[in-house]
């Protein structure tokens, strides 16, 4: 694994998002908790979406296009939608964000 600090969790408020841009495209990061946080593509499965500008609740995202609701912690859709988003290694050490780019680029591949 090849984890990167990629800022400050303090950056992202609680149910927010911010994206990072890599060689394998746009990961979107999700702070659900205080001390949690998610990593995933940043195209809904479906249509395409920002996810980063979607509704975090719970441990799940909901695309702002049309409503697609996503696990983030699996990327597996919710409900009656069928699709899946990449999900990413991503943890929080000394309030660092670090994401690991390795897997990024091997799911790119």
């Amino acid at each position: 694994m090849s984890w990167t600090d990629i800022g400050e969790l303090g950056a992202i408020p609680i149910r927010g998002s911010r994206i990072v841009k890599t060689n394998a495209g746009c990961i979107a990061i999700f702070r659900t908790t205080e001390t949690e946080v998610f990593a995933t593509s940043n195209k809904c499965a479906h249509k395409g979406g920002p996810l980063s500008e979607g509704i975090v609740h719970d441990r799940k995202i909901t695309c702002p296009l049309h409503n697609w609701v996503f696990s983030l912690e699996t990327g597996e859709a919710q409900g009656a939608d069928v699709g899946r988003i990449k999900t990413y290694p991503v943890k929080i050490k000394n309030n660092r964000l670090l994401l690991d780019l390795d897997a990024i680029n091997a799911s790119a591949a």
